[in-house]
């Protein structure tokens, strides 16, 4: 086989059938820069050796590269594998390295490392500056069996043969097909090279390869190393060009929901959301399950609803999640109707409510009076395999005492303390001391507080004013301000509700110094001296209410309507209208 040699001042040996050898300087040191030179002959073993210089046997196809240290050292070694990339390093180990995974590739490859080609070469004429990547010289030039190449070496994660043989197709101008390319976009994305997957990215783009899938994968990347507003400016970018604009389809803005929904940000997400319905698109089961969980976590519940219509108006059935945030979004949205229709179509489905849901709907239905529904979906409840929690006892309590059930919400109360303790929360126990206030239970009320306050649960001013309150229907005066006086040794705060109600409590039990003494101790506030004004003016005590009105006229402070009526209704006659 003839082969033109284009080596300057490099010995060669020609054996006596005419084949060609390559000589090099045992020892030397090339200090002058080669650039590449391809060969391509047999290789046969020969006697013939020249002085000075050590005949180096190699295989039939290989590359001498520029630049090279200690030829003379690899040739014996490599003289003995057939059929194998041949390749002169500047180090041995990065031969030895090279070697399994370059196995995949044409057994004609060779390997291009460090250099320019010579311009007179047919292969130069195509070159680009690669510094720190090498090329394969491909015998190869079927694009599709070279592109399958390329999709099993990504499968194997062998990413550095992969981006090896893509960059060589596309330095002898061949295309890998879409498929190849977003393989090794991929298989970049996986190792954390992201520099060299946007380099790809860009390159696919100008030559048109780019698909949804790719700009979904990009996009995906972008967001997790450099933020959701490095991601927002390029998804603009390809947004704005208009032939990468129609390759998008539900996947891409599915991607860019997916980043934000991440972040909480339901702005961004709801403005991705109206781009794909301004671009024509339709969303997917995956589109409205993300619009519609981070609308909710959110607090956005009418977007979250407006999500859960459209998704139905399209045809398509809403999954698990969807269907229990829109019972959550519909509890807080005042929807009980929409929520139990929620909840019964995720039973037809057979989809099993979880717990969270299941007692939403209860103290959705409770609120709204709803008391027999909200029995019957804890029935199903129950029959679902959940435990009722401290949530759903709260939720049925509260239904009860919406209805003025208050006797039968104290009966339940009793039930779960005998047959469920540990379900007992705070909440529970505020729930039921209403029912106690209500009925003007105090002793009861005052019995549960002391066990409250010796289970040492955190206490606020709520039961302290809840049981304020059942002394206050009972006309128990005295003990309102024995529970007021305990209130206070145990550091907490009385707030608004407590002293309004014990003023309320002390006018009807007539204790009028009582009262002085609340407003005293109290900085003036204009709702407390009100109240008194006004209790004391039904009360009869004409004397005392003027007193305090006067008194409140003097710290400045706001006479409502009802108290300022009461005032010119209980003024002696002839005198000069007040106030």
């Amino acid at each position: 086989m003839v082969v033109e040699v284009l080596m300057h001042q490099l010995p060669l040996g020609i054996s006596s059938t005419g084949q060609r050898y390559l000589y090099c300087s045992k020892g030397g040191d090339f200090k002058a820069q080669y650039q590449y030179y391809a060969f391509k002959f047999k290789a046969k073993n020969c006697s013939t050796n020249v002085k000075g210089f050590q005949r180096v046997s190699v295989v039939s196809k290989f590359v001498v590269t520029h630049n090279f240290r200690k030829i003379a050292s690899v040739g014996s070694n490599l003289a003995h594998e057939k059929e194998q990339p041949f390749l002169i390093p500047r180090e041995r180990e990065q031969v030895n390295e090279s070697l399994p995974e370059e196995k995949v590739a044409s057994q004609g490859d060779s390997v291009l490392r460090d250099g320019e080609c010579d311009q007179s070469s047919r292969v130069a004429k195509r070159a680009v500056n690669l510094v720190g990547n090498r090329l394969l010289y491909l015998e190869e030039r079927n694009e599709e069996l070279l592109s399958r190449r390329i999709l099993k070496l990504c499968r194997l994660n062998k990413v550095r043969s992969a981006l090896e043989l893509y960059r060589s197709m596309e330095f002898l101008g061949l295309q890998p097909n879409f498929h190849a390319c977003n393989s090794v976009v991929s298989c970049l994305l996986r190792n954390d090279m992201i520099d060299d997957a946007l380099r790809i990215f860009y390159s696919m783009k100008a030559r048109g390869l780019t698909t949804g899938h790719t700009c979904s994968l990009i996009l995906k990347a972008v967001a997790e190393a450099r933020g959701c507003h490095a991601a927002l400016s390029m998804f603009e970018e390809l947004e704005r060009d208009e032939v990468v604009n129609l390759l998008f389809d539900a996947v891409v803005y599915n991607t860019m929901i997916s980043v934000f929904s991440k972040a909480n940000d339901w702005i961004k997400t709801e403005n991705i959301w109206r781009r794909l319905q301004d671009n024509g698109h339709s969303g997917t089961v995956v589109t409205y399950r993300l619009l519609v969980c981070t609308f909710v976590r959110c607090g956005q519940n009418e977007l979250a609803l407006d999500a859960y219509h459209e998704m139905v108006r399209n045809g398509l059935t809403p999954c698990e999640d969807v269907m229990q945030a829109i019972i959550g979004a519909c509890v807080k949205e005042g929807k009980w109707d929409l929520a139990l229709n929620v909840f019964q179509n995720m039973l037809n489905c057979g989809l099993k409510p979880n717990l969270i849901a299941c007692n939403a709907l209860i103290n959705s239905l409770g609120k709204a009076g709803k008391l027999n529904l909200a029995f019957k979906v804890f029935d199903i409840l129950k029959s679902l395999g959940h435990a009722p929690d401290a949530y759903t006892w709260n939720a049925l309590l509260g239904a009860l005492n919406r209805v003025n059930r208050h006797a039968d919400a104290i009966h339940l109360f009793e039930s779960i303390r005998k047959e469920q303790s540990s379900a007992l929360s705070l909440q529970v126990y505020l729930t039921v001391l209403m029912s106690y206030q209500k009925l003007g239970l105090w002793d009861r009320a005052l019995q549960l507080l002391w066990q409250m306050e010796a289970s040492e649960l955190p206490l606020t001013s709520a039961p302290y004013n809840l049981v304020i309150g059942a002394c206050e229907v009972a006309r128990q005066p005295t003990v309102a301000l024995q529970i007021y006086d305990h209130m206070v040794h145990q550091k907490c705060c009385p707030d608004i509700f407590t002293l309004l109600s014990l003023i309320r409590t002390c006018i009807w039990g007539s204790l009028w110094d009582e009262v002085k003494d609340i407003l005293n101790k109290n900085p003036p506030k204009g709702y407390l001296y009100n109240a008194s004004v006004q209790g004391l003016f039904l009360r009869g005590n004409i004397d005392l209410a003027m007193e305090l009105y006067f008194k409140m006229k003097e710290f400045d402070l706001y006479a409502d309507g009802k108290t300022r009526a009461l005032v010119l209704q209980n003024l002696p006659k002839g005198s000069r209208r007040w106030g």
